[in-house]
């Protein structure tokens, strides 16, 4: 189960999936963001007409959906996020109910389900706050993050900006549903 799996990390998982192993590969995504309609072609491409792609287009604040998609689920993969800063700052309410409701109705989803589904959680580094405060090293192709200076899972937070906010917060839900209701999650 692959929420966000028309998105850029989403459908690149996917497509790992469908061409690497013999899953069943479902997809849940609302199909909002700009390019994500070549992705599904491109999955619906490399599933080449077998039934093990499958489409849910839903959004993961719709805790009735989400539900039913996870139902059968053993493995949980959560890319579906509001992913601007910008739009967190003009919006909060739906940065929020997006990243946070939507992380606890998947969340939710899966601990209902009974099924105990392994999850993993993409987060940010807008949780670490100013992340303009790192070195990166030049090179020809690309940037790299100085390594003397790199972050550490065990910095303390510091939430930047409602995205970032909004993130923490899930990253909570994400930690305390582990803890709380055995919940395998990563």
């Amino acid at each position: 189960m692959i929420f966000g799996g028309a998105g850029f990390i989403g459908s690149n998982w996917a497509y790992r999936l469908l061409k690497t192993t013999d899953a069943k590969v479902h997809i849940f995504d609302n199909l909002s963001r700009r390019g994500v309609h070549h992705n599904v072609k491109w999955l619906q491409k490399a599933a080449q007409g077998s039934d093990r792609l499958q489409i849910t287009i839903g959004d993961i604040r719709d805790f009735a959906l989400v539900q039913r998609a996870v139902q059968k689920a053993t493995e949980i993969y959560h890319f579906a996020a509001q992913v601007a800063v910008t739009t967190s700052v003009t919006d909060p309410r739906f940065d929020f109910d997006v990243n946070v409701g939507g992380t606890f109705n998947i969340l939710e989803a899966a601990r209902q389900s009974g099924r105990h589904p392994f999850v993993l959680f993409t987060s940010t580094n807008k949780v670490y706050g100013n992340m303009c405060l790192q070195s990166l090293i030049p090179t020809q192709r690309r940037y790299y993050c100085d390594t003397q200076h790199a972050i550490s899972e065990s910095q303390p937070l510091d939430f930047h900006s409602p995205y970032g906010c909004s993130k923490g917060a899930a990253d909570q839900y994400v930690h305390d549903y582990a803890r709380i209701f055995a919940l395998p999650t990563v």
